[in-house]
């Protein structure tokens, strides 16, 4: 990892921090520099910041670039399960326990690795470790998800989730029983500020709202639906602990004990809608939550037969 330390200068101009960034490191896309400064990369004066926040003369911005995986990722032969496929984009239904994309500590053995073994013309918007990446799912988060084959298609596809017009929908399994049948929880998030691995509730975050509702109560635990309206890292996990229902076996944000050993979250993307970007046919995918999660339903009692996307 390098850090980098610039001050902006006494005559200094009111420019956004994205602009006024993308000047003093050239070597760096402003595309980059957002997605550094969304991660917590980069701070203001010692605090958390966004990429349209305007400077001021004297400003101290620090910026921590990760350490960049070398170029040339390895293919790895790995079984995909495709739902759909055309000329233009895949959607898979990714299993729990897999990465979606090369990071300092998990360089193989990723979807991206995955699908470089099937595919050879991915859109490459996303940059070298993220070919046709258009979203992310946690490691431990099973489901839906969509891959572009070509930068068009990438770009209308984030302009979808950006927009808010494309739809992503999750069943969770959470400690408790809320009082309320359903609600919003409107929170913004950012890195926590001593367990960097973390994301957390804090004021200086980017806004993050995340919509539930109860499927079923269940004892102890309840089975919510959850609709992004954005889609912030650990979002659901997060705001699912700011509701006072952490998910059912999080190995960061819950300590609870469940019926059913689990190997992450209980967390699975059951819905993923959008319009296709060069047909404009609108799309809509629903999968079934994986062995697992339905055996831990069932212990618990669960009634309902299949994911619902209402």
């Amino acid at each position: 990892m390098t850090q980098s330390l610039f001050t902006v200068p006494e005559d200094g101009t009111s420019e956004r921090l994205d602009r006024w960034l993308a000047q003093q490191m050239p070597e760096f896309s402003r595309a980059r520099l957002q997605q550094l400064i969304a991660q917590g990369q980069v701070l203001r004066n010692g605090q958390g910041c966004k990429g349209k926040d305007p400077l001021r003369p004297g400003d101290e911005v620090q910026v921590e670039v990760p350490a960049t995986l070398p170029l040339g990722l390895a293919a790895e032969a790995m079984d995909l399960q495709v739902i759909f496929e055309d000329a233009h984009l895949i959607v898979l239904n990714k299993p729990q326990g897999l990465v979606v994309h090369p990071s300092p500590g998990h360089s193989t053995h990723t979807l991206v690795n995955g699908l470089l073994a099937h595919y050879t013309d991915l859109s490459g918007i996303n940059g070298v470790e993220r070919p046709g990446i258009v979203h992310r799912l946690d490691k431990d988060t099973s489901g839906l998800l969509v891959v572009a084959k070509h930068d068009q298609a990438h770009r209308h596809l984030q302009a979808q989730i950006q927009a808010k017009t494309a739809r992503r929908e999750y069943w969770g399994v959470v400690h408790g029983s809320p009082r309320a049948e359903a609600g919003t929880v409107d929170a913004p998030l950012g890195r926590h500020p001593v367990h960097r691995q973390k994301m957390a509730v804090v004021p200086e975050g980017r806004p993050a709202r995340t919509h539930w509702r109860v499927l079923e109560r269940l004892g102890n635990f309840s089975l919510l639906h959850f609709g992004l309206e954005t889609g912030r890292t650990h979002q659901i996990r997060v705001h699912s602990l700011q509701l006072g229902h952490p998910v059912v076996g999080d190995p960061l944000y819950s300590q609870g004990k469940t019926p059913v050993k689990l190997v992450g979250q209980a967390l699975h993307a059951h819905y993923l809608s959008f319009v296709h970007p060069v047909s404009g046919e609108s799309l809509a995918f629903q999968t079934a939550p994986p062995a697992l999660f339905m055996k831990l339903l069932r212990v618990l009692g669960y009634r309902l037969t299949s994911p619902g996307n209402d």
